[in-house]
This record gives C-alpha cells, structure tokens and sequence, in this order.
C-alpha cells in the first residue's frame, strides 16, 4: 500500500473528510508522515485546558500518539506548523515547543490566526516527519 490512514485510539472527534495523519512510502526504506493540525480537544469534542499551556502539552502529546502509530515519534519531525490565535502566547508556547522537539529541531512556522475550528482551542500545530522503515 502506497499510504495509510493514522486513527490513533481515543484520538479526537473527527469533523469532515480527512485523517488525524497518513504515512506514505517513499521507498528506499523511507516513509513520511502528515500529522493534521492537532487542537486540544478530546474524543468527545470537549475542548481541554483553559490555559494555552496546558493545550499545547495535550497537543504535542496527540502528536506523541499518531507519530507512535506510524512507529515514529517527535524526533523524526522535519517541519511543524503552530497557529495560534494570540500571538502573545507565543513566550509560554516556545518553551514546550523547544521541550518536545530539543532533538528533531525541525524547520517552523507560527502564525496569528483569528480563530480555529473548535471555539476555546487557543492551538493547532500540524507537523510532517520522515523515518526509516
């Protein structure tokens, strides 16, 4: 199979048409890996944390969940995309951010953005990674 599906169990609510991640052969032994944005919300729908500290580690630990899923994991990442919708929380969310990816060092993009799909979810970081098979 050229790709496949990543539904990590007890993963978020899906809303549409799309899956949490997809590992796609490269060949050679390679395989990348697309992680959807990630928002702090649960099986249920129910947005977790209040504090934008607390949603980022519960971000970054589903991203935990389907990188395991494709037998990846964050130190594999090569690119990561974090929205936020206050660009002042940028100082608290850097730190977890450097925390998670202190090996991977992958390339980032972190933008302002006026609102995400879940109202009360202040984060969603999307990520990309390449591993060996």
């Amino acid at each position: 199979m050229f790709k496949e599906s990543l539904m990590p169990e007890n993963g978020a609510e899906i809303m549409g048409a799309y899956s949490h991640g997809i590992k796609v052969d490269l060949g050679n032994n390679k395989e990348m890996i697309f992680i959807t944005g990630q928002i702090a919300q649960d099986a249920n729908g129910n947005v977790v944390c209040e504090d934008i500290e607390g949603q980022t580690e519960y971000v970054f630990n589903c991203i935990q969940k389907i990188l395991k899923e494709a037998n990846s994991s964050l130190d594999d990442v090569v690119k990561t995309q974090i929205f936020l919708t206050d660009i002042n929380d940028f100082s608290k969310v850097s730190p977890i951010r450097n925390k998670y990816f202190a090996n991977s060092k992958p390339v980032s993009t972190l933008v302002e953005v006026s609102s995400l799909v879940k109202k009360g979810c202040k984060i969603e970081i999307e990520v990309i990674a390449i591993k060996g098979k």
